[in-house]
C-alpha cells in the first residue's frame, strides 16, 4: 500500500500549503487535546468522590440521634431524641444479617492525651470491635478493640500513626500506658486509615468510655453494614429502623431532624451516576469539537481538491485509476489528522501529568488520569475521522472527468 512517489507528492503538497496545514491540524489537534483533559479532568472528579467514600465503609447505615421539629400524639417539638445501648441491642436483634456494627458515645472529642513529658491533642472516639471495618482502617501493629475489652470495661487504646509518632517519637507504643485527660489507658495496637484527618485519633472501648467520662449508657451514633444487600434492601432496613425509634420515643416517623437514619449506599450510587453522566457529557462535548475539526480537514481537502484540478485530469487521461485518486486525497487526511492528534494527545497527557505532580490532591479532585484503552480508543477515532473526512473530497476527485479537468482555469 506504501507508494514513495504518492508519499512524497502529498509532502510536498503540505511543505508548499503550510498556513493552511498548520491551521487546519491545529483545529484537529485542540478538538483532541480537549477531549483528554476534560475525561482526565472527569477522571479526576470520580478519583476524589472515591477517595471521600474509602474513609468509610460504602455499604453502610448510619443512625444519629436529634430533636423533633413536629408536634406528634401529644408531644410538642423540640424533644432531645438519645439512642441509648437498648437501642443498639434492638436493631441488632432486628437485623440478625447484619455482620458488622459499631456505635459511638460521644462523637468526636478532643481530649488532651500524654506520654511521659509528651502531650497532644487528639481525637478520643469510643467505639465497637466491628469500627476498624466500617471505618476502613489497617492494623499496622498489635490488635484493634475486641469484645472483651467491651465486657470487661478494659482501658485500652489503639491508635493512629501520627499519634504514635507525636507521643512516642521512635519508641515502640504498644504495651504502653498514655493519659487521656488523667486516666491511663494501654495501647493494644496501631492502625493506619485512608481517610483524610481520621489516623489523628484513638479508639478506646465505648463501654469504658461510658463508665470513665461520665456517659451512662448514651451514644451519639449507631452504624452498620449492609454487605452485599442491595439499595433496596437497605432502603428497607432504614424505613424499618426509623419505624423503631419513631415508635419507641413518640415521633413522627417523617420527622428527618428527629432521628436520622442514613443509608451510605445511595449517596454513592448517587454521587457516582452524576460522575458518569458528566462523563458522558464530557464525551459528547469533546467529540463535538473534534468533528469541527475533522469538517474543517474535509473542507481542506475539497479546496485542495479544485485546486488540483488539472493534475488529477492530467493523471487519469495518462491512465491512473480512480481508487489511486481516491486512496492519494484519503492519504494526505489522515496524515494531517493522525500527525495533529497524536500531537493533541500527547499535549493533553502532558497537561494532566502536570497537574497531577504540581496541583495538591483535594477531596474533590485528585490524581487526574486518561487510561490507556481511552488514549489507544482516541487515536483509532482519529484514524476513522481522518478517512472519513478525506472521503468525500476524494470521490469528488474521482469524478473529475480528464477533458473537463483540462479545460479548467
Amino acid at each position: 500500500m506504501f507508494n514513495k512517489e504518492v508519499w512524497s507528492e502529498i509532502l510536498s503538497t503540505i511543505r508548499a500549503n503550510r498556513l493552511r496545514t498548520f491551521l487546519t491540524a491545529f483545529s484537529v489537534a485542540w478538538g483532541i487535546f480537549m477531549l483528554i483533559v476534560l475525561l482526565g479532568s472527569g477522571q479526576g472528579l470520580r478519583n476524589g468522590a472515591e477517595n471521600q467514600f474509602q474513609s468509610d465503609a460504602v455499604n453502610s447505615i448510619w443512625i444519629n440521634g436529634g430533636v423533633t421539629s413536629k408536634a406528634h400524639d401529644g408531644f410538642q417539638p423540640g424533644r432531645t431524641i438519645q439512642l441509648r445501648n437498648e437501642d443498639y441491642a434492638m436493631i441488632q436483634r432486628q437485623n440478625p444479617t447484619v455482620t458488622e456494627m459499631t456505635a459511638s458515645h460521644d462523637g468526636r472529642n478532643i481530649r488532651t492525651l500524654s506520654y511521659k513529658n509528651e502531650t497532644g491533642a487528639f481525637t478520643v472516639r469510643s467505639c465497637m470491635p466491628d469500627h476498624d471495618y466500617l471505618e476502613n482502617c489497617k492494623m499496622e501493629k498489635g490488635r484493634f478493640v475486641n469484645d472483651n475489652d467491651i465486657s470487661s470495661y478494659r482501658k485500652v487504646c489503639a491508635i493512629g500513626k501520627p499519634v504514635e509518632e507525636a507521643l512516642f517519637g521512635k519508641e515502640n507504643s504498644i504495651g504502653k500506658y498514655i493519659n487521656v485527660d488523667g486516666i491511663p489507658f494501654k495501647v493494644i495496637g496501631q492502625f493506619t486509615d485512608p481517610g483524610r484527618g481520621d489516623n489523628d485519633r484513638i479508639y478506646i472501648p465505648i463501654s469504658t468510655a461510658q463508665k470513665a467520662f461520665n456517659g451512662q449508657d448514651k451514644m451519639s451514633v449507631i452504624w452498620l453494614s449492609t454487605g452485599n444487600m442491595s439499595i433496596e434492601d437497605g432502603n428497607k432496613m432504614v424505613d424499618n429502623i426509623k419505624k423503631f425509634l419513631a415508635n419507641k420515643y413518640n415521633f413522627d416517623p417523617e420527622d428527618r431532624q428527629a432521628a436520622n437514619v442514613w443509608n451510605n449506599s445511595i449517596e454513592y450510587v448517587r454521587i457516582m451516576d452524576m460522575l458518569s453522566n458528566i462523563r458522558i457529557f464530557i464525551w459528547v462535548i469533546g467529540i463535538g469539537t473534534l468533528i469541527a475539526g475533522i469538517v474543517g480537514v474535509s473542507n481542506i481537502m475539497m479546496i485542495a481538491v479544485k485546486e488540483r484540478t488539472k493534475e488529477i485530469g492530467v493523471r487519469k487521461a495518462i491512465g491512473a485509476n480512480p481508487n489511486s485518486i481516491i486512496s492519494m486525497i484519503i492519504q494526505e487526511s489522515v496524515l494531517i489528522t493522525a500527525v495533529a492528534g497524536y500531537i493533541g494527545l500527547m499535549f493533553g497527557v502532558l497537561v494532566l501529568e502536570g497537574a497531577k505532580k504540581f496541583m495538591p490532591p483535594s477531596d474533590f479532585f485528585r490524581n487526574p488520569e486518561v487510561d490507556l484503552g481511552v488514549a489507544l480508543s482516541a487515536i483509532i477515532l482519529l484514524v476513522i475521522a481522518g478517512a472519513i473526512a478525506g472521503l468525500i473530497p476524494a470521490l469528488r476527485a474521482a469524478r473529475i472527468e480528464p477533458i473537463a479537468a483540462l479545460r479548467d482555469e
